[in-house]
């Protein structure tokens, strides 16, 4: 079978958003996918064409996202489909190495994606770079520990409609988003339509999007958005539940304050919260940790598009000067030896990694550094698995130690 793939115009959009809504099931009706064309750049939406039928697409949104040492641009994908008719005739690998080819002619050295299945983007080049938490806490088992920290000059004020906090929320957003690697400058349309978006489909059987800022007289320094689920037993006894979508604060004490307030909503018996940082303060301020019945899932995924100027474009934690052999099939740019120096230090430009024909230290697939970038991910235990060749000794600790980062990597919103 012969396919075209090529970037859409606007009047391909309608037949580009059936195949996403084909492929994963969208129980959203076309309107409610067309609010969606406005996080979309045409130019970076590409699709595989079967003749005149649309059978497979994929976008890229431009991001802004903080690595360590600082933000950088980076290529996030997304809306990656493939018709269940076109499945299995190489469609999707077409449309992929297509894209890492435009992202690579762009200057993009990073791209970032949300895995639909994580078992399809590993054999593209994208390793696990971050985890999230969700918690279902019992409210009557979240009290805190004896000595969290408490701000007499904190105040909880709840805004109506959420929509008109965006202010605030955004003052908030920004003081935190480059403190931690994977958060991502979010646009307008993003804050509009899914942040706090609060159409009906949105809501799914919950209430309406609620705001509780926290703020002190200089401004807000935290923030949560949720909605309510009211119930009541048998018994009349209450049973409403409270859905965390995004929490922020800029410092512990309005962090501790900002959770204390939606978990002790009147008449709610639990919280529910997806996609949490796996290093979240919560599991520190609750005195019975275990109630936050947390579970682990994947978040970002990363793929270095162009290898030398990613690993020269971050911070590393510890001072380290290896030559690594990157192996990589989909990028034969990437493929070769590098030699990466680098101090430790918190802001980038400190790095250098240049092309080398000094022996390797150790080999490393692409993903596995991809995995690594963000510094949520030892790179030691890729090595444990079998994945990583270690050639002199030492190497593979030395590399792990200094691409670590703390605060641990964290996306918080699905693009």
């Amino acid at each position: 079978m012969t396919v075209q793939i090529r970037p859409i115009t606007e009047s391909e959009w309608p037949a580009f958003a059936t195949v996403d809504r084909e492929s994963f099931n969208s129980p959203l009706s076309p309107d409610q996918h067309d609010r969606f064309r406005e996080f979309l750049e045409l130019e970076r939406s590409l699709a595989a064409f079967d003749g005149d039928l649309i059978v497979g697409a994929t976008a890229v949104a431009s991001l802004t996202m903080t690595v360590p040492g600082g933000p950088v641009p980076v290529a996030g994908v997304t809306a990656v489909a493939v018709l269940p008719s076109h499945r299995r005739r190489g469609i999707l690998t077409s449309l992929m190495t297509r894209q890492l080819n435009d992202v690579h002619e762009r200057g993009e050295s990073v791209a970032a994606l949300y895995a639909s299945e994580a078992a399809i983007y590993g054999r593209f080049g994208y390793g696990r770079a971050a985890d999230n938490l969700f918690f279902h806490i019992p409210t009557h088992r979240s009290a805190f520990v004896r000595d969290a920290p408490v701000d007499p000059s904190l105040r909880v004020r709840l805004a109506v409609p959420a929509e008109a906090a965006r202010a605030d929320v955004e003052r908030v957003f920004e003081a935190v988003r480059t403190t931690r690697p994977g958060l991502y400058a979010r646009s307008d349309a993003r804050w509009r339509l899914d942040v706090l978006g609060d159409e009906e489909f949105q809501r799914r059987g919950a209430g309406p999007l609620r705001c509780l800022i926290v703020e002190d007289d200089s401004g807000p320094r935290g923030y949560a958005l949720f909605r309510v689920k009211g119930g009541w037993t048998d018994h009349n006894v209450p049973d409403g539940e409270v859905l965390v979508n995004d929490l922020f604060a800029t410092d512990p004490a309005a962090y501790a304050l900002v959770w204390r307030s939606v978990l002790d909503r009147d008449l709610c018996v639990r919280l529910h919260a997806w996609g949490r940082p796996v290093d979240d303060p919560l599991m520190h301020l609750l005195a019975e940790p275990r109630q936050l019945n947390a579970g682990w899932l994947d978040d970002l995924w990363i793929r270095l598009v162009d290898v030398g100027r990613a690993l020269a474009g971050r911070a590393y934690a510890a001072p380290v000067d290896v030559v690594i052999e990157v192996e990589d099939r989909l990028c034969p740019w990437n493929a070769g030896r590098y030699r990466l120096v680098a101090s430790p230090g918190p802001v980038t430009g400190k790095a250098s990694c240049e092309r080398t024909g000094d022996p390797a230290d150790l080999t490393v697939p692409v993903a596995a550094l991809g995995a690594a970038y963000l510094g949520g991910r030892p790179l030691l235990a890729v090595g444990a698995a079998g994945l990583v060749t270690e050639h002199s000794e030492g190497a593979l600790r030395e590399l792990s130690t200094a691409m670590s980062w703390e605060p641990r990597p964290w996306g918080s919103l699905i693009f």
